[in-house]
Parts: structure tokens; sequence; C-alpha cells
């Protein structure tokens, strides 16, 4: 069997976005799964367009997702040479001639094809001139003027093309400068190239692409257009619908496996099974159940789908993810081992790692500030009791373990007569300041004596100046 050979040739005119990551993940996990080659291509002859910050942030956010590439990159504007030479290959066997009629001509042309019902299209004037190149020629491609161009989808089905329908596309401009259509044609054909997965915004390209493909006498790579990305509203994706970028989605804290899983989901089908790991992609995807209809993008599911990462990793494992979103806060990681701690207190309750970074913050902070409504619930007289029981025994203790910290609150009920929410809620909000949080025995073992006692004794003061005043 031909070895598989993909390609995602992104235009450096902007960032990543999710449309054009699905376009990759799905080539990307097509050569994996078969075992074959993934090539990079930046298609850079957009001169005036493209920058090289937006190549910087393409393999920023395809390096943040994971997808590594066997050849590449290559640039277009690196490759004129070989484009000059298809093109004198065309010429010399008939297939392109020059074609001097200048832009007033084409537009009249266009606009003569209008008047009579046909559509806009050069009418053939040099196409048996013989003309010669010159400074002001273009190449067109020479079309056939009957019969049908027919693009066997793999995803779509055949797809039949008149081809009276497809006039003589230029293939080079006056300036030299090879167009796009025929470019990638050269790209695919010199690459190897034998499977095509991309968007269907590009299908009108195919009919034009398979006739160069043809007059080289190149075999036909396997076609397969995806359907579009679309918003909740069912029109196409744009930023109103939600961040854009794939680096905005890191930045927003997904978890690049989670991305990977929803944006392959967005359109592939393995039955009913929603999550995948990225080894279970790569072992399951292929062509075949990629569907017709768009997918919908949904940012509830991708919390959903990323929440269900965070509690499927190993907490060790997301504390480089986590570190950034700590340090907007303010927070340096100087332990690796009360990082991971504390991110398995978290997993269970965080959809984003900027949800768990907010969440984490009572661990780390020096001095805890109490929610006024949490103090004014909790932090009340009947507390006092019970938290001076607990210092001095949690004083005179070294094992804080959750079994030992059970054995202790279980002391200060008996001793009260309290049930442990009465005990549990005022600790907690001394604690961490707030009346939500992980497990109040889990977050003593973590926190350890030398924060829990004088966070205890924080609130100890704090009821004592607040009956001082009331008294007063």
């Amino acid at each position: 069997m031909e070895k598989i050979i993909t390609r995602f040739p992104p235009s450096p005119t902007g960032y990543l976005h999710v449309g054009g990551a699905r376009t990759a993940i799905f080539n990307w996990l097509y050569a994996r799964h078969m075992n074959g080659k993934f090539v990079l291509r930046i298609e850079d002859t957009d001169i005036q367009r493209s920058t090289q910050a937006s190549v910087d942030a393409i393999f920023e956010a395809l390096q943040w997702l994971g997808i590594d590439w066997d050849e590449g990159p290559y640039f277009q504007t690196q490759r004129f040479e070989i484009y000059r030479e298809y093109i004198q290959k065309l010429v010399d066997s008939g297939h392109a001639y020059y074609c001097t009629c200048s832009p007033e001509q084409i537009d009249a042309m266009r606009q003569a094809a209008m008047a009579s019902g046909d559509k806009p299209r050069y009418d053939g004037t040099c196409r048996e001139m013989g003309r010669i190149k010159t400074t002001q020629a273009v190449v067109r491609f020479k079309a056939p003027l009957s019969g049908t161009t027919v693009v066997e989808d793999v995803i779509k089905g055949n797809i039949v093309f008149k081809n009276d329908e497809l006039d003589d596309f230029v293939i080079c401009r006056s300036d030299g400068t090879p167009t796009y259509n025929f470019v990638v044609v050269v790209d695919d054909i010199t690459m190897n190239i034998n499977t095509i997965i991309r968007g269907d915004d590009h299908v009108m390209n195919t009919p034009k692409q398979i006739l160069l493909y043809r007059a080289l006498g190149s075999p036909l790579p396997t076609f397969g257009h995806v359907p579009m990305v679309l918003g909740n509203d069912r029109a196409r994706l744009s930023k109103r619908h939600g961040a854009m970028s794939v680096t905005a989605y890191r930045d927003m804290g997904y978890l690049p496996d989670a991305l990977l899983n929803y944006l392959v989901r967005l359109g592939w089908s393995h039955g009913d099974q929603e999550f995948f790991t990225r080894e279970e992609l790569i072992n399951a995807f292929d062509i075949e159940h990629i569907g017709r209809s768009a997918g919908i993008f949904d940012i509830e599911k991708l919390q959903a789908i990323n929440a269900d990462h965070i509690q499927a990793s190993a907490a060790s494992d997301l504390v480089d993810p986590l570190w950034p979103f700590l340090k907007d806060r303010g927070i340096e990681i100087e332990d690796g081992d009360y990082t991971t701690n504390v991110i398995q207190t978290l997993q269970p309750r965080s959809k984003t790692l900027t949800d768990m970074a907010d969440a984490a913050m009572f661990y780390y902070l020096e001095d805890i500030i109490f929610e006024e409504k949490a103090a004014r619930k909790f932090l009340k007289a009947a507390a006092l009791e019970p938290l001076r029981l607990l210092v001095d025994k949690l004083e005179s203790s070294t094992d804080y373990s959750e079994k030992n910290l059970e054995g202790v609150f279980k002391a200060v009920m008996d001793e009260t007569g309290l049930k442990l929410g009465k005990i549990a809620q005022p600790v907690r909000v001394a604690l961490t300041g707030k009346t939500a949080s992980p497990g109040i025995f889990e977050i003593i073992t973590i926190l350890g004596p030398e924060r829990v006692i004088p966070r205890l004794g924080k609130a100890i003061q704090f009821i004592e100046a607040n009956l001082d005043k009331s008294s007063g």
C-alpha cells in the first residue's frame, strides 16, 4: 500500500483559528493513524499580507497542540524556481499560453458574458494566437471546452463540474508571480502529497486543480472536503462567537489535549464516545467517519471536555500548565510537590486552568481576606470555643493526616456538643476566606500547621474584635 502523505498549508496572514486547527488535526491524525507522513507548508505568496509574526503564531499554536510535522516547513516564496519550471512545462506541452489582453479588455469580456446570461469569464481571445512571453503577458491554462470534471470526494461523494463553465484561468501573473491554484498543485506533486483533507470552501478550486494534475501527467490525490465550523447561530464562525485563535484558548485555561479532542469530535465520530486521549484518537481516526454536516462550536461542550481532561490528568502533569496562571496572579511555584497536592484537591471542581488558579489562591496567600458575607455568617461568637479548642489540639499534634484530623474534629465535637458542619464551616472561612472549598481535612493536611494555626488565630482575633465592638 502506498504510504499516506498529508499536509497542512496555512497562509501566514493571521493567527491559527480553530477551523484551520481542526483541518491540521485531521491531516495529522490520519497520517499518524496510517503510519504515514505529515507535511507543513507555509503558503506565503500573498507577500503584502504575510508576516513573520503570523508564521511564528502558527508554529506556536501547532506546537502547543502537540502537532508535529515530518517534513517542512516549506515556504512557497522560496520555491519560485520550481514554479517557473512547471509553468514552462505547461506552455511547452500546449496546456498553457501567453495572454496579452489588457485588464480593460478582460472586464469588457466579463460584462458581455453577463449581459448574455453567462458567467463572467475570459473568452479565449489569445488561446490559439501563439503569443510570446512579454512583460505584460500573463500565462493562462487552456481548460477543456466540453465534458465534465468529476471531483471524487471521500467525504461529500462525487461532485460534477461542467468544463465549459471553467474559463482559461491565469496560472502566472504578468509580474511573474504564480497563482494559488497552480502553486498548490505543483507543491502537492513535488511533495508527493496523496491525501488532501481540507475545508469545503476549497471545493470550487478542486476541478481547476484536477485539470492541472492531468495536464502535468500526475496521479490525482485523494480529496476530502470537510464542512465548515459554525457558531451556535449556524453562521460561519467569527470573533463574535468568542475567542478564535488557538492560543487564545490556551490563555483561557484549556488543555491542548482537550481542545484537540473537542475539535476532532466537531465533525468526526466513533460511536458514542466523546472523551478521547491523544493515543485513542490516533488509533481510531479515519476519513470514513468524517461527517457531511457542519460542526457547531459550543463553548460549554468544550468546557465540559476540558473538565474531563483535567480530572483524567495526573496532578503532577498539570503543575507546569498551571504555573503561568498562578504567576499572573502573583504566585511563584517554589514547591512542585506542594502544588501537585493542591491540584489534586481542585481537579474535580475545575473546568479550566483559570478556574483552578482562582480556586488555588488561598493555598499560597500569606494573608487571607475573609469574604464579608462569609465572615458575617460563620465567624460569630458561637465559633470561638470550637476554634480555640481546635487550635489547642492542632498545636499539640504532629500528625496532620486526614485520618488523625477526623479524630481531632471528633474530639472537638464531643467537647462542644456541636455537629461537624457547625465547626467545619467557621474553619473553612478561617482557612480560605470563603464558604466553598475542597474538603476541610484535605485543606488542613496540605496547608500544614505553619499556615493553619496562624489562620485560625486570625479568625479568633477577628471574632473577639467584633465582640468588643458590639459590647462597647
